[in-house]
C-alpha cells in the first residue's frame, strides 16, 4: 500500500538522483511544486509532482496536507551530542566577562566535561543522549553526526564511541561516528602532548578502527590546543588506516589549518570564524567542503562564519549546529537556519540547501537523504500553515515543523 500526501502547499527540494551537492550560484535556486503530492512506499519516496496528475488506487492511503509545505529532514554534521552533564556554570563566567580560552585555563570548557564523562556510566551516558537524540528528531532532525572527544583518555574515548554505536543502533536516523581524542590536552598529559598523541595513535586509533567504531577522524586544529604538526600526525596515521578526516579548523585562529585538512583529503573543515584568502583558495582546488556552525558564534559571541565570501567564491556552504554543552547547548536546526539567515546573510533558499543536500553530502548520505528524490528514504518534515518556507527563519522563535516523518514513518510526538 502506498501512501499519498496530496495538495501539498509547496514541495521543497525535489531533485533527481545525480543532485548531490550544490555550489556557489546554484545555492540559491531551491527546486519546488506548487500544489504538489508526494507517494511513499516501504519508507521510500516513490513519486511526486503536481496535483492534476496524481492518481491513486483505491488500495492507497491519502493524507491532505493543504496549505502546508513539506520538506527534507535537516542533517545535521556536525554534533558533540554525547556528554555527560551541562556547563550553566561556564555560562555565567562568560556572561561576567570570561573568554572561551579563560574559561578553559581556569579548568572548564572541554576538560570540565571530560571530567563529567569519566565519572558517568556507559547506561547513563546513553540514556542522557538517547534523550537529546528523540527531541531532535522532533525537531526535524533526520541524519546526524555525533563526535567522542570528552573522553581524553583511551578508556573514556573508546566509552564514547560504543555509546554512539548503540545511539546507531537504536535511533531510527542515520548517525554517523567521529573519534575525536584530539579534542584537548588531558591534564595528566600536560606537559607532554607528544605521549598523548602517541597514545592516540598508536593505541586508540587502531583499535577505533579495528572494532568499526567510527567513521571519521577529527581533530581540533587550533591554538592553544593541536598545531599543525599534530594535526598531520594524527591525520597520516588515520588515512593509512582508511579512516576519514573532518577537522575543527579556524574557530579563534586561521594559520592554515585549512589547507593541512586539504592536503589530507577531508572531508570536510568545520568552524572557519576566521578565514583568509588563502583559506578559500585551499577549498577551491579541493572537494572539501566548508561547515559553518552559527551557532556557536551566537553563544560565544565570536564571528560568523564569512557564509557570502565563501558562497560568491563559488563553494558550497554547510550548515550544522555544533551541539555541544559549553559553546553551542542546542541541536535546533531550525534555529541554525534561522541564524544563518540572520547574522550571515544567507538567503533562505541558500540555508535550506546548507542545511539539508549539502549536509547530507558533508556525511556521505546524499544518496539516500537530503532531497525529495525518486528512491531516497522518506525523510522529511510536513510544516504547520505557514506563508511560504521563508517563514522558517523570519519567525524563528517559534517551532513551524507539525510532523516528521521518518522512513516512511510519522514519528511526532
Amino acid at each position: 500500500m502506498k501512501t499519498h500526501f496530496i495538495n501539498i502547499k509547496n514541495l521543497l527540494q525535489v531533485r533527481q538522483s545525480d543532485d548531490l551537492i550544490v555550489s556557489g550560484p546554484q545555492m540559491a535556486v531551491l527546486p519546488q511544486i506548487e500544489n504538489a503530492y508526494l507517494s511513499l512506499e516501504n519508507g521510500n519516496i516513490v513519486d511526486y509532482g503536481q496535483m492534476a496528475k496524481f492518481n491513486f488506487s483505491n488500495q492507497d492511503r491519502c493524507i491532505d496536507v493543504e496549505g502546508k509545505i513539506i520538506l527534507p529532514t535537516w542533517v545535521d554534521s556536525h554534533t558533540h551530542l554525547v556528554y555527560a552533564g551541562t556547563r550553566e556554570d561556564e555560562f555565567k563566567d562568560r556572561i561576567k566577562g570570561l573568554s572561551y580560552q579563560e574559561i578553559a585555563e581556569k579548568g572548564g570548557g572541554i576538560l570540565n566535561s571530560a571530567e563529567k564523562l569519566q565519572n558517568a556510566s556507559k547506561d547513563e551516558l546513553f540514556d542522557q543522549s538517547f534523550k537529546r537524540l528523540q527531541n531532535l528528531i522532533q525537531l526535524g532532525t533526520g541524519a546526524i553526526e555525533i563526535k567522542s572527544g570528552y573522553g581524553l583518555t583511551h578508556e573514556g574515548e573508546i566509552k564514547m564511541l560504543e555509546v554512539i554505536q548503540k545511539l546507531k543502533r537504536h535511533s531510527p536516523i542515520p548517525v554517523k561516528a567521529t573519534y575525536l581524542a584530539a579534542h584537548a590536552l588531558p591534564i595528566a598529559y600536560k606537559n607532554n602532548k607528544r605521549a598523548y598523541i602517541d597514545e592516540i595513535i598508536n593505541k586508540t586509533l587502531p583499535e577505533v578502527v579495528k572494532r568499526n567504531l567510527a567513521d571519521y577522524v577529527d581533530v581540533f586544529c587550533e591554538k592553544g590546543y593541536f598545531d599543525l604538526a599534530d594535526t598531520e600526525r594524527i591525520l597520516k596515521a588515520a588515512k593509512t588506516l582508511g579512516l576519514k578526516a573532518k577537522i575543527h579548523v579556524n574557530q579563534f585562529n586561521a594559520f592554515g589549518g585549512v589547507q593541512k585538512a586539504v592536503d589530507f583529503d577531508a572531508l570536510s573543515v568545520d568552524h572557519l570564524e576566521e578565514l583568509i584568502e588563502d583559506d578559500i583558495s585551499a577549498l577551491q582546488a579541493s572537494k572539501t567542503l566548508p561547515v559553518a556552525l552559527p551557532g556557536c558564534s551566537f553563544f560565544l559571541g565570536i564571528p560568523y562564519t564569512a557564509a557570502r565570501k565563501l558562497i560568491d567564491n563559488n563553494l558550497a556552504l554547510t550548515l550544522a549546529s555544533d551541539y555541544n554543552p559549553g559553546s553551542a547547548p542546542s541541536g535546533n536546526m531550525n534555529f541554525i537556519v534561522a541564524l544563518a539567515c540572520i547574522k550571515m546573510n544567507m538567503t533562505p533558499e541558500e540555508a535550506i540547501n546548507a542545511a539539508t543536500l549539502n549536509a547530507a553530502h558533508a556525511i556521505e548520505l546524499s544518496d539516500t537523504l537530503g532531497s525529495i528524490c525518486k528512491g531516497k528514504k522518506a525523510n522529511f518534515m510536513i510544516t504547520k500553515p505557514i506563508n511560504s518556507f521563508s517563514f522558517i527563519p523570519y519567525a524563528f522563535g517559534e517551532n513551524h515543523i507539525e510532523q516528521v516523518w521518518i522512513n516512511g514513518k510519522n514519528i511526532t510526538s
